[in-house]
């Protein structure tokens, strides 16, 4: 059974945003699930900071023993800082997905965007 946190939102292609202790700030990275479907994270690639995406754009890849898969951003807005420690440990995802092993905060452009994220138990239902 994966680990849905009550206090986050999700997205349909398991990205979570959790709330930072900046008022517009975000922090990104891939579900439980998510890391438990990939297996083992070997590569993590990130955007720089300042760069800016949409809700849904690709901002990034994780790169598995079992695949390869495209980070999408939950949510529009700009990138404040990124997880310069997953390039030396991006097992950090796999041990720790809500915590050390978050990938970029977003400073978002729309708040009424978190709106279209899913919450625990909707999140729950869409990963059956």
């Amino acid at each position: 059974m994966s680990d849905v946190p009550a206090d986050l939102l999700y997205s349909e292609e398991h990205e979570y945003l959790k709330k930072t202790e900046t008022a517009d700030v975000y922090q990104v990275g891939i579900t439980d699930y998510a890391q438990g479907e990939l297996g083992d994270v070997v590569y993590v690639e990130l955007p720089s900071a300042g760069e800016t995406y949409t809700r849904g754009a690709v901002f990034g890849t994780v790169e598995a023993v079992k695949a390869v898969s495209d980070l999408y951003c939950p949510i529009s807005g700009e990138i404040v800082e990124v997880n310069a420690s997953l390039g030396d440990d991006p097992g950090k995802v796999n041990s720790d997905p809500y915590g050390a092993g978050w990938m970029v905060k977003i400073r978002i452009s729309d708040e009424t965007e978190r709106d279209t994220l899913l919450g625990p138990d909707e999140y729950t239902k869409h990963i059956g």
